[in-house]
């Protein structure tokens, strides 16, 4: 490891809140596609705790470079990159960095790095300046410099529960979807849709439900949909915390519960044709 003034050349991608990836379970982060000097798109694979290619080892953060997509490398081709790593230095100015080395990025072989980058114990310790107000910024440069850095950021949030619900009425005359009102949680918005009959392969067999992100970047969510029961607390429950982006912009569940079980009248689930159905989101991350 060497340190330099110069920023490096084609990335740079803050972490904020990095203390916070543990409590969020988020043991690998993909930073978004930049371009530089190779044929391919290339990204950079965080392991804030280690990762499991060269021996797990938890006192260490890992950081790979790798092609953002293997698959656009024919088997028969090659890719030969000169790159370096960075880490910035609040208290300097300057950037810790790997000497520039080269390695060949091939189909099946589409990632190099270091399994042990930097510290935990030298990162966190503010005095050294790598971590600083819970932020640190990563960056990398592959081959010659030709252009602006590209920028990217990953923003960890302390979880905040929003709620909202909903009395559906007139419900056996949906029609094939309902579809809620935009609304707003962790400052991004959202919208619910519902599927009395079922969506795809769950089509007359259940009902389905699903959460759209309404918005750009990516969002990591936590959310819990309930459908309640009118008569006592045997509500239906599901949960899941998946990434939200512009390219994939819903998650759910295309069977929440089955028909049969919604539409009896002594389950309590819908009463006098109207069903009550409730949310929270909490968003746990946010990457532009």
């Amino acid at each position: 490891m060497e340190t330099r003034e110069a920023s490096p050349a084609h990335f740079l991608f803050t972490i904020e809140s990095f203390s916070l990836l543990e409590n969020c379970g988020i043991d690998k982060y993909e930073t978004k596609e930049f371009v530089a000097e190779t044929t391919t798109g290339m990204k950079l694979i965080i392991y804030p705790n280690g990762d499991d290619i060269v021996g797990k080892d938890g006192d260490y953060v890992s950081v790979y470079l790798a092609m953002a997509d293997k698959t656009s490398l024919p088997g028969n081709c090659e890719v030969n990159v000169v790159f370096s790593i960075f880490l910035y230095n609040h208290n300097s100015g300057n950037y810790l960095t790997s000497l520039g080395i080269t390695r060949r990025f091939l189909a099946i072989t589409s990632e190099w790095g270091f399994s042990k980058f930097i510290s935990k114990k030298v990162l966190s310790d503010t005095s050294n300046g790598y971590l600083v107000d819970d932020n640190c910024v990563f960056g990398a440069e592959v081959f010659v410099v030709k252009s602006s850095a590209v920028t990217g950021c990953l923003s960890l949030k302390n979880e905040i529960h929003y709620k909202r619900d909903w009395k559906i009425s007139n419900f056996s005359q949906l029609g094939d979807v309902w579809k809620s009102e935009e609304f707003c949680a962790g400052d991004h918005k959202w919208r619910i849709w519902l599927f009395p009959n079922g969506n795809g392969d769950a089509t007359g067999r259940g009902v389905s439900v699903f959460l759209y992100y309404v918005g750009s970047g990516s969002v990591n969510a936590r959310d819990t949909v309930w459908i309640k029961n009118h008569f006592s607390d045997e509500h239906i429950e599901r949960t899941t915390t998946d990434w939200f982006s512009t390219s994939s912009n819903n998650w759910g569940w295309p069977s929440f519960t089955e028909l049969a079980n919604m539409n009896d009248p002594k389950k309590g689930f819908i009463v006098k044709d109207c069903l009550h159905l409730d949310i929270e989101i909490s968003v746990r991350a946010v990457a532009q």
